[in-house]
């Protein structure tokens, strides 16, 4: 039995003025997705609990078929894992985003979608001024220490190493900086336990950055500097049950962000780098259908994620979000659906994590459509893939992480 899936990330969405009414789902010529309804059922899930902030790290556990609420830990830990950096018991890691802050207002919270290779000289310059223990009160300074580590562009990690247990807890409070577009970062700023800690890292990275010659440079090109950097989703490390030992089945992870990755990696998944890859509007959707298609060969489930939808909803531009549907449709969900049949037994599932609407700009709580179709998978009668469909189908799972164990109940059956 071969599994496939593709999340199209945030792709959930509201009917749109400027589509005509409709959402980018249903604007969007995707006949291979389409195929799949017909072929099989449209239904709904709700990958994120009210308590919990609507975001991937928690809605893609979920969609994995884990409960948040049991496992998540924070953001930041899911990435480290796929960085490779390892967490002690006293060890937290923190998203460290490079953002534009323009008059208190958080203008960019990618820094102009900055390049990595920038990223990482404003991140080593970072470490190297901010980084061991100087940075940290007089009563840490023997304890703990900080360590920047550059990522993929504007997506960064703080790690706070400590032989005793950190200022932080549960009750810290931090903001994702992708949901205050355009609005006055002080309302947002790190609250709680270890909150000090990180408003004053973020004070003096402003200092650091400032004058940088990656800044000058961009500056300089017209494009949008990092003027600071943002620290939230902190976490320790988790702890999650292989994937294989719930399901019996060795899974494959394909893209280009690394939160997706780390979680894919604790899994026990194969992480498979794709160049060409962008986690932006950009990416090579071809060649990550190609690499998701060679990839079913040696694995049982093949997953393969796509940022861009969700990236052009923070941008709040519904045209480039119907079109990221369009290229997934036909670059990953076409081939994909093609190659299956020729190992007999199959399914493929298709379903955003979270809700991004292009009003907010922002990660929504609520459930999402998906699509799923295979072997053993009786047609409901749909023809389409989209938020009404599945609002309509009797098929719905709340909480949403029980939708796995549905899509893989053949291989419960040592299929």
């Amino acid at each position: 039995m071969k599994y496939a899936i593709v999340i199209p990330d945030g792709c959930a969405d509201e009917p749109q003025p400027a589509l005509g009414g409709k959402t980018p789902l249903q604007a969007a010529h995707k006949p291979n997705m389409d195929r799949i309804a017909a072929m099989g059922v449209v239904g709904r899930s709700n990958n994120v609990p009210a308590s919990l902030t609507p975001a991937s790290d928690v809605a893609t556990l979920s969609l994995f078929g884990y409960d948040p609420l049991e496992v998540y830990t924070g953001r930041a830990p899911l990435e480290a894992a796929a960085m490779g950096l390892t967490l002690g018991p006293n060890d937290w890691a923190i998203r460290c985003n490079l953002v534009t802050v323009d008059n208190g207002e958080m203008r960019d919270f990618t820094a102009g979608h900055i390049a990595s290779a920038e990223g990482k000289a404003l991140l080593e310059s970072l470490n190297a001024t901010l980084g061991g223990s100087d940075a940290l009160d007089e009563n840490l300074r023997g304890t703990a220490r900080l360590e920047f580590h550059a990522g993929v562009s504007y997506r960064n990690l703080l790690i706070y190493r400590s032989k005793e247990p950190a200022p932080f807890s549960a009750a810290t409070k931090t903001q994702p900086p992708h949901d205050i577009p355009d609005r006055p970062i002080a309302d947002s700023l790190p609250q709680g336990p270890g909150g000090p800690l990180l408003q004053a890292l973020l004070l003096k990275s402003r200092d650091i950055l400032r004058n940088h010659p990656v800044n000058k440079a961009r500056q300089a090109r017209g494009e949008r500097p990092a003027t600071q950097i943002w620290l939230w989703g902190q976490g320790r490390a988790p702890h999650l049950q292989p994937f294989k030992e719930n399901h019996g089945k060795q899974g494959a992870i394909i893209s280009a962000v690394d939160l997706v990755r780390g979680v894919g990696v604790l899994l026990g998944w194969k992480r498979i780098d794709v160049a060409g890859a962008t986690g932006y509007l950009d990416t090579d959707y071809a060649a990550k259908g190609q690499a998701g298609v060679a990839a079913l060969s040696n694995n049982d489930l093949v997953c393969v994620h796509v940022e861009a939808p969700d990236e052009a909803s923070h941008e709040g531009k519904p045209d480039a979000k119907v079109k990221a549907l369009e290229e997934i449709d036909r670059h990953i969900v076409g081939p994909l659906l093609d190659a299956l049949p020729a190992y007999g037994q199959w399914r493929i599932l298709v379903s955003p994590d979270h809700r991004t609407p292009l009003r907010t700009r922002a990660h929504a709580h609520g459930s999402v459509p998906f699509v799923l179709a295979g072997t053993g998978i009786q047609p409901h009668g749909q023809t389409s893939y989209d938020e009404l469909e599945g609002a309509k189908s009797p098929l719905a799972f709340d909480p949403g992480y029980a939708l796995m164990a549905y899509f893989m109940e053949f291989a419960s059956r040592g299929a």
